[in-house]
């Protein structure tokens, strides 16, 4: 037995992995990784895998960089945790000073917790919370748009519209008010991206009109719905949207998880809308990649509400244990220090430009109904037909042969099912790009003769 099969086995005895359906394990292979080096995992017989999808969104500079990895040296050496309640530490200040200088106006406060989902809920608490301590014990349910995800805890399924993720748990989640998405996919061919954004905020903005008195916030991705197939929108609806919040006295939560630090063109989605939310959440590349940690940042406003004699009552009292952990902390003020050091994001719109150019050929593909991008993000959507973006039925797994072949190839290319895409660390180089659209580009000419 070779050693990946080794590892492999030994694996499949004890371990459950996340989003996946195990018996398929019993013919796809499960890739033991031995170590990890900029672009390339590595598994135990020496073969590379370029990673470009960045392992679930999160490794923005590249697996195992000395700076980062130098910056937690040195923590750990120093202080590996201690808890935030009553007490503080230097990481988890400085951390929060520089959040709150880099992101939108009015963002001024940071509340920590340990991963996305459970940030997306401490949102959602503050919110009603707030309301709560105002006195308008009414405004009691959360808005969002149909396809969203904001992750797999109770709270973030409810305001979430994944089939695949949430039908199985209905009866445990709580009723939210759903508009269709602005997802211009959807658009006519001879439609731009802003007309399309704008036409789909009617609905959002009818809801708020009727419903705006029981409305504590509303939730979503800025830009890109990751899980639903890396669907995109322009920042006209966004605009829309806060100004809409605004006038009916209603919170804007965005979920930049996926999409901040870089991922859509600016550090931050909502920039390119020029607005400032009431909350924004932050996860995945904020360690670049390194250690679990999720910010809150919010307002002094929404604060100040909290802000009383105990006897009333009005604190919020949520936590986590590893809360602003130090470690975590730190790769987290690395990774913002790289940002610093280079013009991370001039040289992300450069690679932007060479993945659109590497990528354009598909635009004519026969079973391509739509190649689209955001910044670092670049979305390929195999269709059955391409005049009428009929799809692929989800049990025939066409991006399963995309994912296996990529694997062939050297590189992991995890689909969103028939959707294939790029979200690369941004270390990643032209002619890394290239090679990842050829992978792809031959994975689909064999998925669609499958």
């Amino acid at each position: 037995m070779s050693v990946n099969a080794q590892w492999m086995q030994r694996d499949l005895n004890v371990l459950w992995h996340p989003c996946t359906q195990m018996k398929d394990h019993e013919s796809l292979p499960v890739i033991p990784i031995r170590r990890a080096q900029g672009l390339y995992l590595e598994d135990f017989e020496g073969n590379r895998y370029l990673d470009a999808i960045s392992s679930w969104w999160t490794t923005l500079f590249g697996h195992c960089h000395p700076y980062i990895n130098e910056r937690i040296k040195q923590q750990v050496d120093t202080l590996e945790h201690v808890m935030l309640a009553g007490f503080s530490h230097q990481p988890v200040i400085e951390l929060s000073e520089r959040l709150v200088q880099l992101s939108p106006s009015g963002l001024e406060r940071v509340f920590y917790a340990d991963n996305g989902s459970s940030s997306i809920e401490v949102a959602l608490k503050m919110s009603l919370h707030y309301w709560r301590n105002k006195g308008q014990h009414q405004k009691n349910r959360f808005a969002t748009i149909s396809n969203g995800y904001h992750g797999e805890t109770i709270g973030t399924m409810s305001v979430g519209d994944i089939a695949l993720y949430t039908d199985t748990y209905k009866a445990l989640l709580f009723d939210c008010f759903k508009v269709p998405s602005p997802d211009c996919y959807h658009r006519e061919d001879d439609q731009d991206w802003a007309s399309y954004s704008q036409q789909m905020f009617q609905p959002m903005e009818a809801l708020l009109a009727e419903h705006h008195h029981e409305i504590a916030a509303v939730i979503l991705e800025p830009l890109v719905q990751g899980a639903a197939g890396m669907r995109m929108y322009d920042p006209i609806y966004l605009k829309l949207l806060r100004e809409a919040c605004n006038h009916y006295d209603v919170h804007l939560i965005v979920d930049e998880i996926a999409v901040g630090m870089g991922r859509t063109g600016t550090l931050f989605a909502c920039e390119q809308a020029d607005i400032s939310p009431d909350f924004m959440v932050l996860s995945k590349g904020l360690t670049g990649g390194y250690l679990p940690l999720a910010a809150v940042l919010t307002t002094n406003t929404i604060y100040q509400a909290f802000y009383d004699d105990y006897e009333k009552m009005n604190a919020f009292l949520h936590s986590h244990t590893y809360t602003g952990n130090p470690l975590a902390c730190a790769a987290a003020l690395a990774t913002l220090d790289l940002f610093e050091q280079q013009d991370v994001l001039a040289h992300n719109r450069t690679l932007a430009q060479h993945m659109h150019k590497a990528t354009a050929h598909l635009h004519e593909h026969p079973h391509v109904g739509e190649v689209r991008q955001t910044g670092m993000i670049l979305a390929i959507e195999m269709v059955k037909d391409k005049a009428t973006k009929t799809p692929y039925h989800w049990k025939e797994r066409r991006g399963l042969h995309v994912f296996n072949y990529a694997l062939s190839q050297g590189a992991l290319l995890r689909p969103l099912g028939n959707v294939i895409y790029f979200m690369p660390p941004y270390s990643i180089e032209p002619h890394h790009i290239d090679q990842l659209s050829a992978i792809a580009t031959a994975g689909i000419e064999l998925a669609v003769r499958a």
